[in-house]
């Protein structure tokens, strides 16, 4: 087991650091749903593209 991490310790390191971003990337949008908040920083009932927004 120890020569496992340590022959593998530079994929450890930037797995553990793709994980950690991807989980705060993935609790900011939660806490942005909650919010009220849009993906993309707009309106939405100004969007076209959103099934809230006004057709023109």
């Amino acid at each position: 087991m120890l020569t496992f991490l340590s022959n593998n310790i530079g994929t450890l390191v930037v797995l553990l650091i793709v994980v950690a971003v991807v989980a705060a990337v993935i609790v900011k949008m939660v806490k942005d749903k909650k919010k009220g908040k849009s993906s993309c920083g707009c309106d939405c009932g100004q969007c076209n593209g959103c099934s809230r927004g006004s057709i023109k």
